[in-house]
């Protein structure tokens, strides 16, 4: 099975199994992901979610919405908010947990609606994959967006991960081999991409975006709010 995140989100929500999820990636040990992290509400949420989720306005899409803890507080707040999830097993939790507009689908296949919020939290924009990727999403998201419309995400600098200082000559330093483990099973490896912020203002103004970081924290990461260039 590769959708291990989905499993492990469904197994939480739906049985007493508590095993665990951990994320593999180059530079070392492979780390837990608390499966716990995806059900937390608005008050356990990191002052970087509740942020974005302050600044989001009319109607929202949230794009790799998981378990829904995102989306659940939207429409708390009254929002039309709609979650995309490629995975069905999470899309199953979300339902179950009362998230409106469920839709189990590729963000890069989806289409037909407009929105005036696209949110990636979680650093959701990883599924540029490369920087290339990156400016796909960009266009794809463009494509979504009602006019004066926003893309909400968080990303962060891994340049502290190269401890000796060494960046790769092949390739930017934020494009990631990593895969998930979860009941003693493996996904194949993949690109996920992290984004330093100087790097993704310059690509997003090239693909037509202004960009502002409106938060920062203590571990390199970042929240940025993009608007289309008029």
């Amino acid at each position: 099975m590769t959708d291990l995140p989905g499993k492990a989100i469904h197994d939480f929500h739906f049985t007493e199994r508590r095993k665990k999820l951990y994320v593999h990636d180059e530079f070392g040990p492979k780390v837990e992901m608390p499966v716990s992290y995806y059900f937390r509400n608005f008050k356990k949420m990191p002052e970087l979610e509740r942020v974005a989720i302050e600044n989001c306005r009319g109607k929202v899409l949230d794009i790799g919405a998981a378990a829904g803890s995102h989306a659940l507080e939207l429409k708390r707040r009254g929002y039309d908010v709609t979650a995309l999830e490629i995975s069905p097993l999470a899309c199953e939790v979300m339902e179950h947990r009362g998230v409106p507009n469920v839709i189990c689908e590729d963000f890069f296949i989806f289409e037909g609606q407009k929105f005036d919020t696209l949110l990636l939290l979680m650093n959701g924009i990883g599924i540029s994959s490369t920087l290339k990727g990156f400016v796909d999403v960009l266009t794809k998201a463009g494509s979504l967006l009602n006019p004066e419309g926003k893309i909400i995400f968080d990303s962060c600098d891994i340049a502290y991960m190269y401890e000796d200082g060494a960046m790769p000559d092949s390739h930017y330093y934020g494009e990631i081999k990593t895969r998930y483990e979860f009941d003693r099973q493996l996904t194949d490896w993949f690109h996920w991409l992290y984004l330093d912020s100087e790097t993704m203002t310059r690509i997003a103004g090239e693909s037509g975006f202004h960009s502002e970081v409106i938060f920062e924290d203590e571990n390199d990461q970042y929240l940025a709010v993009l608007t289309k260039i008029s």
